[in-house]
């Protein structure tokens, strides 16, 4: 049997990092073979491309394409196969960040992002998304506490807010498969909320 396909996404800041790894050890406390995985990266080369990508200044439309350069050899090396053998693939973030960030971050638009996604992708899309959202300007407050800022989270506030807006623009277009959670809230009430959503899909 196939495996299932979850994409954890939202601006950086947004918490779905603290909360994959626990949706992780859920699934396996209960039998699951699970894949955790991020993008850009996971596998030695798709990593490589994500430190061009977080560290190098470029172009757009450069950017773009090392993004899609990584996701082919992801999915190629690591995803596709856990799925065939019938594990559960949990990845930080996949093609609608490159939508809401390269889209409407950036401002590239929509049209040769997914003339991409269909190329470099064969339809493959997630089974289920769980979308991070909060405010930019929270979002800006927890990566200051966090961590040394890479390329993008330097990116003034009303960056995010246009990523963020591009997030809601794939959840409308894709609203069978987007789980949006209110990512504002304690730890303990999104986990719940990511709980529930997985429960709800029945599969586990």
């Amino acid at each position: 049997m196939a495996g299932r396909f979850v994409t954890f996404e939202g601006i950086d800041g947004a918490g779905k990092s603290s909360h994959i790894e626990s949706l992780a050890q859920w699934l396996r406390g209960r039998g699951h073979e699970v894949l955790v995985t991020r993008e850009p990266g996971g596998t030695p080369l798709a990593e490589r491309l994500r430190e061009l990508v977080l560290g190098e200044p470029m172009d757009t439309l450069t950017e773009l394409l090392l993004v899609f350069a990584a996701r082919r050899d992801h999915l190629e090396r690591q995803i596709l196969p856990a799925l065939a053998r019938g594990a559960t693939v949990l990845c930080d973030r996949f093609t609608d960040a490159t939508f809401a960030y390269q889209g409407a971050g950036r401002g590239l638009g929509a049209d040769r992002i997914a003339a991409l996604e269909q190329w470099v992708q064969d339809e493959r899309q997630p089974d289920l998304t769980l979308w991070f959202d909060l405010p930019a300007a929270v979002a800006a407050a927890r990566r200051t506490a966090a961590r040394e800022p890479d390329r993008f989270e330097l990116e003034d506030e009303a960056f995010f807010a246009r990523v963020r807006e591009g997030y809601a623009a794939r959840a409308k277009e894709h609203a069978a498969r987007f789980v949006r959670i209110e990512a504002e809230g304690a730890a303990a009430d999104v986990w719940q909320q990511v709980v529930a959503a997985v429960a709800a899909k029945g599969w586990w």
